[in-house]
């Protein structure tokens, strides 16, 4: 599982124990201002200078930089999501065990598409840099994820675990 996860000391105790720590952690303050910081960023650019960039590209290009920054945004929604409901934890109004359900656990990333070059035009520096942090910080948050919530403690085999997500997923 994640290095930076157990050499923190999170690894022992149950899955509802090891979301507890963590959510008290320093390692969770600074992934949480971390992560809240370039959501920020990242709504103030395509916001603001994005729509300029988006405009002066042809066809092929606005398109792909729709499709780019719609994933980019997903993408940075779901770990924000995952975060406050970590920061819940922290602050006593959700408890570890309703975290444990699978309904706050981050899905796996959608795998990193080719959306450029879209007709020779190249991607605005800006969206790519935001895009490949974002990915950067989504799958430091899916290690951390996966080592809360791992379950080889608990006897399960990966199949079973996977059967058990779809399980909490849909009911």
């Amino acid at each position: 599982m994640s290095d930076e996860l157990n050499e923190t000391g999170f690894s022992s105790g149950n899955p509802a124990e090891r979301v507890a720590e963590f959510a008290g952690s320093e390692l969770f303050a600074r992934l949480f201002r971390d992560g809240m910081d370039m959501v920020e960023e990242t709504a103030g650019y395509l916001d603001g200078p994005g729509r300029e960039d988006a405009k002066a590209l042809g066809r092929a290009g606005a398109l792909a930089y729709a499709a780019e920054s719609m994933k980019l945004t997903t993408r940075l929604m779901q770990a924000a999501s995952w975060l406050l409901a970590q920061r819940q934890v922290s602050e006593g109004d959700l408890s570890p065990d309703q975290l444990v359900s699978g309904q706050y656990r981050l899905p796996d990333d959608d795998e990193e598409e080719e959306l450029w070059p879209a007709d020779g035009e190249v991607a605005p520096g800006v969206l790519t840099d935001l895009a490949a942090r974002s990915r950067k910080l989504y799958a430091r948050l899916k290690r951390i994820d996966d080592s809360l919530f791992d379950s080889e403690g608990s006897g399960a085999s990966p199949v079973e675990d996977q059967l058990n997500r779809l399980k909490n997923a849909f009911s």
